[in-house]
């Protein structure tokens, strides 16, 4: 996965995040990014940056309540295990090292999810691989 975060939501934050996935995986072939309609991913930038990634670009309707079923399971996720048990954050470099521990220290790592058979996505990338 990957992920960027900013105070504001311009088209290079998620540039950077599809960057970050990209270089994680050894830019693998076959890629399909799906998204809202979000101005940042109807971005020329964006758009431009899936081409030069070989990344085809999928977006749902806009009256698609359940297609980005999977993102928001994640957010509603880290809101409860994270968000909702910590003070207010200071700052923005607070708030970023607070998401960048959770996600790269717990969730992909230790956190177990039912539909990867009780493994964390480390884990159950490792079996997938081996």
């Amino acid at each position: 996965m990957g992920w960027s975060m900013s105070p504001r939501m311009p088209a290079e934050l998620v540039v950077e995040a599809l960057e970050m996935a990209m270089e994680r995986r050894g830019y693998p072939r076959g890629v399909i990014h799906h998204s809202d309609q979000g101005s940042q991913y109807t971005s020329q930038l964006f758009k431009e940056r899936c081409d030069r990634l070989q990344v085809q670009i999928s977006m749902g309707s806009v009256v698609d309540c359940y297609d980005n079923a999977m993102a928001e399971s994640f957010f509603a996720t880290i809101e409860c295990e994270l968000l909702d048990i910590v003070q207010p954050f200071k700052c923005h470099v607070e708030a970023e090292t607070a998401v960048f521990e959770y996600i790269e220290g717990f969730y992909n790592t230790r956190r177990r999810h039912s539909r990867l058979n009780h493994l964390s996505p480390v884990q159950f990338e490792m079996t997938m691989a081996g």
